[in-house]
């Protein structure tokens, strides 16, 4: 059987969502995500019940502890896990956060790379590495971060387009991301979005977030999409054409019926930019 290939919008899967999506999917849901961490072991009704919806909807796996900036060695054991997981569950594709997580136990938050050379060159080796035992291309994911590194040689956009490069790898554009640093790190966020290659966007994500200040963002997921990440998202399909698209929320989660409102809200955006060349493509 052939992996199902995530197009137009998506959800997260949570299992707080289980009861309502059994009782129905709502229309605007095309896919689902989830974090392979939080799945591979899991057995009996839970595992019953994601078995039943992967058998119908493409599902992405989005890492969350893979580390791929960290000093600690890549965890080989979780990667051969995830590679069976996918196999299982017909899964196509595998994203992960250009971050790391970890240094000889989890730190429990996304800290960012600095954005140097022998990072570039440090990071897109573990990536390689990363792709061959999962048997397939990965996506990375442009992470949120509040304090630049001050040995930086290169800005944010730069050391996305440098690990891209070396690594051979796709990339999965977070737009809320883009937006928060854009506020903290005050850059323009449709100039960033142009500066990414088209050729290697094949994963969108939207989200809301908390404005701790002015001018200090905290990316949550645990807010509704405002008016402005809205703006940029149709801003970046049509710069780089349509890609799947997920809302994310991660906690304050809504009814299933509010957040099939906002899935909704991406698939008219994505309507409006359809005679345009679509970028979507899995590994």
């Amino acid at each position: 059987m052939k992996p199902l290939r995530p197009s137009g919008a998506g959800l997260g899967f949570r299992r707080e969502l289980i009861p309502a999506l059994k009782a129905r999917v709502p229309d605007a849901i095309d896919f689902f995500e989830l974090a392979p961490e939080n799945w591979i072991d899991m057995g009996g009704a839970r595992g019953r019940d994601l078995r039943s919806f992967t058998e119908r909807y493409p599902f992405v796996c989005h890492g969350l502890s893979l580390s791929l900036g960290g000093p600690s060695p890549l965890d080989d054991m979780l990667l051969h896990k995830t590679r069976q997981f996918m196999e299982l569950h017909q899964i196509a594709l595998f994203t992960e956060h250009l971050s790391y997580c970890s240094d000889d136990g989890h730190l429990y938050d996304l800290l960012p790379i600095p954005f140097t050379e022998e990072a570039v060159h440090y990071v897109a080796s573990r990536i390689r590495r990363t792709q061959d035992i999962l048997e397939r291309r990965i996506a990375i994911e442009n992470a949120s971060f509040y304090a630049a590194a001050p040995i930086a040689d290169m800005d944010e956009a730069g050391f996305i387009r440098a690990v891209l490069q070396e690594a051979d790898c796709d990339l999965h554009l977070d737009v809320n991301n883009v937006y928060v640093n854009s506020v903290n790190h005050r850059y323009d966020p449709v100039e960033f979005i142009r500066a990414m290659p088209t050729e290697r966007i094949v994963y969108l994500h939207m989200a809301g977030h908390h404005n701790e200040a002015q001018d200090l963002i905290i990316d949550t997921h645990g807010a509704d999409v405002i008016d402005p990440v809205w703006s940029l998202l149709d801003e970046t399909y049509r710069i780089h054409g349509v890609a799947p698209t997920l809302l994310e929320r991660d906690f304050n989660i809504p009814p299933l019926a509010d957040l099939a409102r906002e899935v909704e809200h991406i698939a008219r955006i994505q309507a409006t930019h359809r005679p345009h060349a679509s970028v979507a493509r899995a590994s």
